[in-house]
């Protein structure tokens, strides 16, 4: 046991950069804990590990007495047959390692080195990965458990669960996998690295490792919104003028693009510029079809797209995927109507307009109409406005504007 023990410390030392003395602390506390009860009752006891012969000893802390001694005592005359020169009031240490110490301690120090080899793998685990945290690893397929995929990293295992793999990832065991790493995760027993293929920034980071604008800052990826493994929209601007950032994203003949898309299992990929000004942005992203008109509701957050109707289709893509994913990209709620749904609700709140107006002042729908076409949509709007005006409206009947009057001097 003795010459196995201190084997064993000398090759975590050398092979795992785990200290030698740190460990043999680590020991010494386990083998105490684990047979405390067998070596003594005394309150203090101490274990050691000779790292010279690998022997391993426990002694009580004891205070010499003259006589009747408790747990933590010894008597002078017992003190003296192994320290003659001890007298009462002394603390002295006193051997009593127990004779079935060895097969205990083996037992404890077993335990203990797996836990600190565990611990310190974990270290170097999280010394040499975190700062990869947001970057494409690569390694190499272990195993499979419950739908994840197991990944080696040689010091370190990762973990690609069922939620971040992307729909069609089929994988064999010892094949090459590149992924995102998300996360390092130390204090669990299980896969230290959190990887994911399924995250928008997988594909920005696919886009930065092929195209050398992106990766030197001249081209910026802006806005990017994903569906994994179906498509994805990024947004993209050029820091210099002269570089056209859709094109080097796209790469001679495609072949940027084209990389970046076989990594994604031929997940499909629009690229537009990023606009600051919304209404254009808007127009940019919502291709490959053609808007006809934006309108934007700054209250409610809003874009209200019309298409010609041939477009409606494109613009709403397939299950809804366009619009869903543009609305992603520019962060504002999206409603697309084709020119005669457009035309069709504004004729509704014009209908709606008149009628409000008809039934408040007593008036006929002609005389409302006429009113809402010269742009007195309410009857707020209607009261708070000069007699005269109302008067000189062509075709506006004067009972009705008798009727307008009598109202509002009764208001």
């Amino acid at each position: 046991m003795n010459k196995e023990l201190l084997a064993i410390l000398e090759y975590l030392e050398q092979e795992r950069g785990i200290g030698k003395e740190k460990l043999a602390e680590a020991v010494e506390k386990a083998i105490l804990n684990a047979s405390k009860k067998s070596i003594n009752p005394a309150t203090n006891i101490e274990v050691k590990l000779d790292l010279k012969t690998g022997d391993i000893k426990a002694w009580a802390i004891l205070e010499v007495v003259e006589a009747n001694p408790n747990d933590d005592q010894i008597t002078l005359q017992k003190a003296r047959t192994k320290l003659p020169s001890a007298k009462i009031g002394d603390s002295i240490k006193w051997e009593v390692t127990p004779s079935n110490f060895g097969r205990i301690a083996a037992q404890a120090a077993k335990q203990t080195i797996t836990q600190q080899l565990r611990k310190a793998e974990k270290a170097i685990v999280k010394e040499e990965f975190e700062d990869k945290i947001g970057e494409i690893v690569g390694g190499t397929v272990r195993r499979f458990e419950s739908g994840a995929v197991i990944v080696d990293f040689g010091k370190a295992e990762g973990i690609l669960s069922l939620h971040d793999k992307m729909p069609g990832d089929v994988y064999s065991q010892g094949e090459r996998i590149s992924a995102l790493l998300r996360s390092v995760e130390t204090s669990g027993s299980g896969p230290s690295l959190i990887l994911t293929r399924t995250a928008p920034e997988f594909v920005a980071k696919l886009f930065e490792r092929e195209v050398s604008e992106i990766h030197d800052g001249i081209v910026q990826i802006r806005k990017i919104a994903r569906e994994p493994g179906l498509r994805t929209k990024i947004a993209v601007t050029s820091k210099d003028p002269n570089i056209d950032p859709i094109g080097a994203c796209v790469g001679m003949k495609g072949m940027r693009v084209k990389n970046v898309t076989s990594e994604l299992n031929g997940e499909k990929i629009d690229i537009v510029e990023f606009d600051d000004d919304l209404k254009s942005f808007a127009m940019k992203a919502f291709q490959p079809a053609q808007i006809k008109k934006i309108d934007v509701d700054e209250a409610t957050r809003s874009l209200n797209i019309t298409v010609e109707p041939e477009q409606l289709s494109l613009a709403i893509g397939k299950r809804g995927q366009n619009v869903r994913l543009t609305t992603k990209l520019l962060d504002w709620k999206v409603n697309i109507m084709s020119e005669e749904e457009t035309k069709a609700a504004f004729q509704e709140q014009i209908d709606t307009a008149v009628k409000t107006l008809s039934e408040a002042m007593s008036i006929s729908p002609e005389s409302a109409r006429l009113l809402v076409s010269n742009g007195y949509l309410t009857v707020d709007g209607l009261k708070a406005a000069e007699l005269s005006d109302i008067a000189k409206i062509e075709g506006m009947p004067e009972e009705d504007i008798a009727k307008i009057k009598d109202i509002r001097d009764k208001d």
